[in-house]
């Protein structure tokens, strides 16, 4: 943020600056009287002032700095420094670049709420739309629920136990859990978070083949999940001959925008052979980038700019290289943490996500309709 000097050489120092894609920016200090070399750096680095791109002007009493058409390499930390025979001072400031708008949001969330409450499955055999939420620990997969629970309920919802940030590698959730949302017909399932297995080859967290065998409906609700060994096909909770209401229907994978780059490659690769048997299933998948107020200020402050991030931007194609996943096909977001009051921006980012989950679920069973009738029609020929 804008830096500050204790002596007298500057009258103003540097002030931050945000300013969208294409658009100039000034970086202007004033000073007492006197000669002093200039000397501008950018991320502690000397700055190569490039030709028609950046101007450097010095008068008796100002500095400044001017860079034209600002862009996504603009982005970052400026510092000048004053150089007098006696010594030298410094002023820093932030120079945070707009990008252009790359994806619109609803910013209302009555007109969504509405469609989403007058949903109708597109297969008359099913009574809800099944969702699993898988991810590392810690992640936001139970938040993400209670987020989406509480704006239907149109309060907190905090019955859903999630993980804080003070919880450090231990999953919360040990049930294979259903959580519904009023009437509508929507079931979210949270599983036990994904972790590193143990040095000597020991499963840690929950088992890749139990998520596997949730998704083709063989795992009842309530189910405990043991890290040790799969659920057996005589447990209580095995279901041996799964229907479409048995199976999911979309498989949300929750990751955290802050912890993308430091996620483990094991748990990434548990990630990577779970997507692997979804698709051989036809199952659409999603990701749900949580925490986006942890990697953005810009967004922190204001989440109708999330998609105008650079920041933002760079987690999600990071997000997208690490785990396979169109860009297209990720949607950062934020869920209730801190907050006691709802938060309409907050609520129509979630709302945008899930709507693309209900959409996506609602293709695949209309698509196992068709091939269930077709099936029937070459029985009854």
């Amino acid at each position: 943020m804008g830096g500050s000097s204790t002596k007298s050489e500057f009258v103003s120092v540097l002030a931050d600056k945000q300013v969208k894609e294409g658009e100039d920016v000034t970086l202007c200090c004033t000073k007492n009287p006197g000669e002093v070399t200039a000397k501008w750096k950018k991320n502690g680095h000397s700055l190569e002032c490039v030709e028609g791109k950046h101007t450097t002007e010095k008068s008796e009493t100002t500095c400044s700095l001017i860079i034209k058409n600002a862009e996504k390499a603009d982005e970052g930390n400026y510092t000048l420094t004053l150089e007098y025979k006696a010594g030298s001072v410094s002023c820093s400031a932030m120079v945070i670049v707009e990008l252009n708008e790359w994806r619109t949001v609803q910013w209302e969330q009555d007109p969504t709420i509405t469609t989403l409450k007058n949903f109708k499955i597109g297969n008359a055999k099913l009574r809800e739309l099944r969702f699993l939420l898988n991810g590392p620990v810690g992640a936001g997969k139970s938040s993400t629920i209670s987020t989406i629970k509480s704006i239907f309920e149109g309060h907190q919802f905090i019955n859903c136990l999630a993980a804080s940030d003070l919880n450090s590698g231990m999953s919360f959730t040990t049930k294979y859990q259903k959580f519904s949302i009023g009437t509508l017909p929507f079931a979210f399932y949270d599983v036990m978070g994904l972790e590193e297995d143990k040095e000597d080859g020991q499963s840690k967290g929950v088992r890749s083949d139990d998520i596997i065998k949730a998704l083709m409906g063989h795992i009842a609700n309530d189910y405990e999940f043991k890290q040790e060994c799969s659920i057996c096909e005589d447990s209580k909770y095995y279901i041996s001959d799964p229907t479409l209401k048995d199976k999911i229907h979309c498989l949300v994978s929750v990751i955290a925008a802050d912890k993308v780059t430091l996620m483990d490659d094991k748990v990434i690769q548990k990630m990577k052979t779970i997507r692997a048997e979804a698709s051989k299933l036809g199952i659409p998948q999603l990701v749900f980038m949580t925490r986006v107020d942890k990697v953005c200020t810009v967004t922190e402050k204001d989440l109708t700019k999330i998609y105008q991030s650079k920041k933002i931007k760079e987690k999600m194609e990071e997000c997208s290289t690490r785990l396979g996943v169109p860009m297209n096909c990720i949607f950062p977001l934020k869920n209730y943490h801190e907050e006691i009051k709802m938060n309409e921006k907050l609520n129509c980012l979630v709302l945008e996500a899930f709507t693309q989950a209900v959409y996506s679920a609602n293709d695949y069973v209309k698509k196992f309709s068709r091939k269930e009738k077709c099936l029937e029609c070459f029985i009854f020929i």
